[in-house]
């Protein structure tokens, strides 16, 4: 039986799920990547709140460079705005998606910013 890319990462996407989430202590921090942006968001689930976000479309200077740089200036600015919410822990949700590329290259960024996951 043959899935559709969409009904793949929504397989995979229930399995992480299954076994993250976010709370007050560790939020969850969610990647979403579209074909032209990527976005990132630090969700408490527990209380159902997005706490911080940051994504390439607010960037200025993301606009004319390749995505793998685009999604390292995510990560950048996604820790950063967590450590000024006193956010210094999270949980890493690869929403689906493999850990490579742009995602892992969020992540390395987020973590190289101080970070931990």
């Amino acid at each position: 039986m043959a899935f559709s890319k969409l009904a793949r990462r929504a397989k995979i996407k229930r399995r992480i799920r299954k076994n993250i989430t976010g709370t007050s202590n560790t939020p969850r921090l969610s990647v979403y990547r579209s074909n032209k942006q990527i976005y990132a968001q630090i969700i408490d689930d527990l209380n159902g709140v997005t706490l911080v976000s940051a994504s390439s479309q607010k960037i200025e200077e993301a606009q004319n460079c390749p995505k793998i740089e685009q999604a390292a200036m995510v990560g950048k600015l996604i820790a950063e705005k967590a450590k000024q919410a006193g956010i210094e822990s999270v949980v890493f949700d690869r929403n689906g998606y493999l850990y490579h590329g742009r995602v892992k290259s969020l992540a390395d960024s987020a973590r190289e910013s101080g970070l931990k996951f």
